[in-house]
């Protein structure tokens, strides 16, 4: 097979935008400023105190008692690694509502493991009664639930409460989610409804530098683990969480600038509160789904929109892909297209991390500006 790249040399004169993607997010300065201390060894006491810092940070931003694992990854380790760890002979459940939760879906039986799925057109969002019925079926045994909280292709918010509450009534059936668009954002109390696996990406509503994932573990998953025969190596929740109560550090070699930028952000998000965090996600939510109702049409289930991702319906049949490129050129601002098969019935707007309604509205006004609405 020819390849169809050559290389194209990277520059220094390559102009900032502001992104307003499903990830990656604008990050603060004095975190990118945080990343440029000397290098130091990873099983150094400067290690230990770095690292134990952003673990108990997270638990206080988050909420929670669980166990927080902090790994040098893309958030989609722990769709390997949630698998392999917490299912054995048994079945998956995964509802399939959008390209994310599919995926996932897909690496699960990439790994060997028999999956059932419930599938909803893309905009619809899981239904905890579906689920129930799947797990009442004559005949079901499923060691885990998997469900995307926040279907990034879609700008759906799936009910993973209200799931998680349902999965609770079967003891013996682990409550995974993904949480990686949502996570930091939108507020989720993580042990009132029984996760016992939630995981993000630290470049989405963390508002980091990409190259980190977060997973938060519950007392019952680290237990089933210890049990498995097939648990993952990197994102094992026994080898993970075990090294950190002896040496207060990772396992292998972290990306160490990576965690200063963590250590950062996190005493800012800590600042402000999960509270107040949610409370200002959910303003910016409010006006561009106002702002998408008034000029377009949201492809999102109602009732169900995402808090940190609008998935807008091309009513108008704009250019999308023009547009995009025009409010890059002249605004220095880049928001997103559809994606997969919807590119150019949609397009997506990132409201996540440190943006404001104030700024959200900065690029609506050029979208409006740029395609004459």
């Amino acid at each position: 097979m020819d390849p169809v790249t050559k290389k194209r040399e990277y520059k220094d004169d390559y102009t900032n935008k502001t992104l307003y993607l499903p990830g990656p997010t604008d990050v603060r300065e004095d975190v990118i400023d945080a990343m440029a201390e000397p290098v130091f060894g990873h099983r150094m006491d400067r290690m230990t105190d770095l690292y134990t810092t952003i673990v108990e940070d997270t638990k206080e931003f988050l909420d929670t008692d669980n166990d927080v694992i902090v790994l040098t990854a893309s958030g989609t380790e722990f769709w390997e690694a949630t698998t392999l760890n917490l299912v054995d002979d048994g079945r998956v459940l995964c509802p399939t509502s959008g390209a994310f939760s599919e995926r996932q879906a897909n690496v699960t039986e990439r790994l060997g493991k028999p999956v059932d799925r419930i599938e909803y057109e893309w905009g619809e969002a899981v239904k905890p009664d579906d689920v129930r019925a799947a797990l009442a079926a004559d005949g079901a045994e499923y060691d885990a639930v998997t469900v995307v909280m926040n279907e990034t292709s879609t700008g759906v918010r799936n009910p993973i409460e209200e799931i998680g509450d349902v999965v609770a009534d079967y003891p013996e059936t682990y409550f995974v989610v993904d949480a990686i668009s949502a996570l930091g954002g939108d507020y989720v109390d993580i042990e009132a409804h029984g996760i016992d696996a939630i995981f993000t990406s630290v470049q989405k509503a963390f508002a980091m530098p990409p190259g980190l994932s977060v997973c938060v573990v519950s007392d019952d998953a680290y237990e089933r683990e210890s049990e498995s025969d097939s648990a993952s190596w990197y994102g094992g929740f026994q080898r993970c969480l075990d090294y950190y109560d002896r040496k207060g550090q990772t396992h292998s070699t972290p990306a160490i600038p990576l965690m200063l930028a963590y250590r950062k952000q996190m005493k800012h998000m800590l600042e402000e509160t999960h509270e107040r965090r949610d409370e200002r996600h959910r303003d910016m939510a409010e006006y561009t789904r106002s702002w998408a109702r008034e000029h377009f049409d949201l492809f999102a289930e109602a009732g169900y929109e995402s808090r940190t991702v609008t998935c807008i319906e091309n009513t108008r049949g704009i250019d999308v892909a023009g547009t995009i490129d025009t409010v890059s050129e002249e605004y220095d601002m880049v928001f997103s297209s559809g994606y997969g098969d919807i590119g150019e019935e949609t397009f997506r707007i990132g409201h996540m991390g440190e943006h404001t309604v104030e700024s959200v509205r900065a690029l609506t006004d050029a979208i409006e500006d740029v395609a004459g609405l």
